[in-house]
């Protein structure tokens, strides 16, 4: 029998949300012969959603929003708590939004799951001028990464509902976490909380919400997290065989690394290693003691739970061979490659370099990876998309989600 998801989770009340305002529909007036009848309401949610400021570890407000939002929808909402990070202000709760139909608790076969959470800074939502279209362009932060999954997720269960498509008793569950942007602390909470269950649920799919450009995703590359430190030895630079410069050190490093093969496959292209951040030493005429490097690896190899091991390993005989005692290598977390379900009619494909919160979500089950939108402008000072873009991924969504019920 299927597990009841919520029976043995810690829920926060519903009554602990504070209310928060819903913005009317947009003021743009659409013109369009094929408009949707759900444009306006998409485009609202949007709209809201982006408004209300959420970096990573102050989530509260958009969460309150959204548990407000699909209860006025007619979804039971509940909230699981998270624990805070260093950025989380001060009474101010994290939580992930699990929403449904239907008066019971969800059994779900399939959950529609994105994040809430962005990259800083805020960029405040904006829409360029004119009556709406499908070329209407829509920026803002999160109005690609990932706002704009999670407001078409919304419509297109909706949608799929109000159609009688499919009912309460189909057990579709809405998830909306928290920290994807960090380190997955939403989903590896919901991922844990399923652990502790006496009879974990088998849910049969999980559609994630990441910007593919409206393509399925076949997979992404995994990731691996360090800081690399070197050791030297300190003294006067116009004397440099007296010391031994960390600095120096790092940068062979470095290069050796930048021009190693890490790994390779057919699918994902080749492994990459950014240098995300370097320091080190305290003075041009001191030999430098320290040298740090921050970097992140995209891991073209698998296996998911393995790969991102062998990356390291290519990397410490690199480490070792330029010195074999200077180094020290300190991961926080990595994964290999990630495969997921783009067998479906209909679609194009696509493989993406970044990652998601598919290897924090354990258990045995179909996934699926699509969205709107351009990663090449998510995080950046311009993200955006189009009407088109939101509305083609409602759509999309109904597809997935009727073809994940059939499977």
């Amino acid at each position: 029998m299927r597990s009841t998801i919520l029976a043995t989770l810690a829920l926060v009340p519903l009554a602990t949300c504070n209310q928060q305002p819903i913005d009317g529909p947009t003021s743009h007036t659409a013109t369009s012969s094929q408009t949707p009848s759900y444009r306006d309401e998409l485009l609202s949610l949007h709209k809201n959603l982006i408004s209300i400021p959420s970096i990573s570890g102050n989530e509260n407000a958009v969460g309150n929003f959204l548990v407000d939002y699909l209860t006025s929808r007619g979804y039971h909402a509940n909230l699981q708590p998270v624990a805070a990070r260093d950025t989380t202000p001060r009474n101010h709760n994290r939580f992930n939004v699990l929403a449904w139909k239907g008066d019971r608790s969800p059994t779900p076969r399939v959950i529609v799951s994105s994040h809430i959470d962005v990259v800083p800074p805020h960029i405040p939502y904006s829409i360029s001028p004119g009556a709406v279209a499908p070329e209407t362009m829509i920026m803002g932060r999160g109005s690609v990464d990932a706002k704009g999954s999670v407001a078409s997720m919304i419509i297109a269960l909706d949608q799929l509902h109000s159609s009688n498509t499919i009912t309460p008793q189909d057990d579709v569950m809405l998830l909306f976490v928290v920290g994807e942007e960090v380190a997955g602390d939403g989903m590896a909470t919901f991922s844990k909380s399923l652990s502790k269950m006496k009879e974990p649920p088998t849910f049969d799919a999980v559609i994630f919400g990441e910007p593919t450009e409206n393509k399925l995703a076949c997979g992404h590359k995994g990731g691996l997290f360090c800081d690399i430190n070197a050791h030297g030895v300190p003294g006067h630079s116009g004397y440099p065989w007296l010391g031994k410069s960390a600095n120096e050190l790092m940068v062979r490093a470095m290069v050796k690394i930048l021009d190693a093969d890490l790994g390779s496959s057919e699918l994902f292209g080749n492994t990459t290693f950014n240098i995300g951040h370097m320091e080190g030493g305290l003075a041009g005429n001191v030999i430098p003691e320290k040298a740090t490097v921050k970097f992140a690896g995209r891991v073209a190899i698998g296996p998911q739970n393995t790969g991102h091991e062998i990356v390291r390993s290519k990397i410490q005989s690199i480490l070792d061979e330029v010195d074999a005692d200077a180094f020290e290598m300190t991961c926080s977390h990595g994964y290999g490659s990630v495969k997921s379900n783009c067998d479906v009619e209909g679609f194009d494909k696509i493989t993406v370099n970044y990652g998601t919160d598919i290897p924090n979500l354990a258990g045995n089950y179909t996934r699926y990876l699509y969205g709107p939108g351009n990663i090449l402008v998510a995080h950046g000072a311009r993200e955006n998309l189009t009407v088109a873009d939101l509305e083609e991924a409602v759509e999309g969504y109904q597809k997935l989600v009727v073809h994940a019920l059939k499977q």
